[in-house]
C-alpha cells in the first residue's frame, strides 16, 4: 500500500495540544447547530435568496423577480431562513421586506462568497 505523504507516520501524542483543543471544544448541541446552518445554506435558492439580500432589504415581489421564481416558493423559502434566525422581516402596510438578520450573518456569507471566488 502506498504510503500518503498528506498522513501522520508516527505515534507521537503532543498532550499539550490535544488538552487545549479539548478544553475549548464545544458541546455536541452547538455542533449540531452549526451544521443544521451550513446545510440551510447549502441550498442554491437559499444563497441567491441571501446574495439578493445581502446587497439590500427586499420584499418578497422583488426577490421573485430578481430569481425568477413565483412568489410562493421564495416565501416559502423566507420562512424557513427566518425561523432560523438567517433572514429578519419587518411589516410596512402591505408589504413584508427582507433583510439578512444581523451582522453574523452578512459576514458569513461574503466570508464564503470572498473564499470561493478567490481561486477563480
Amino acid at each position: 500500500m502506498a504510503r500518503n505523504e498528506f498522513s501522520c507516520d508516527c505515534n507521537v501524542i503532543h498532550q499539550e495540544a490535544v488538552d487545549e483543543v479539548i478544553g475549548k471544544m464545544p458541546t455536541e448541541n452547538t455542533f449540531n447547530r452549526l451544521a443544521d446552518l451550513f446545510k440551510l445554506i447549502g441550498d442554491t435558492t437559499r444563497c441567491r435568496i441571501l446574495f439578493a439580500l445581502d446587497q439590500r432589504e427586499m420584499c418578497v415581489c422583488d426577490l421573485a423577480n430578481v430569481l425568477n421564481m413565483t412568489k410562493s416558493s421564495i416565501s416559502h423559502q423566507l420562512a424557513v431562513l427566518r425561523r432560523s434566525d438567517v433572514v429578519r422581516c419587518r411589516k410596512s402596510g402591505k408589504e413584508v421586506y427582507y433583510t439578512l438578520d444581523d451582522d453574523h450573518i452578512v459576514k458569513l456569507f461574503e466570508i464564503g462568497l470572498e473564499h470561493i471566488s478567490h481561486r477563480g
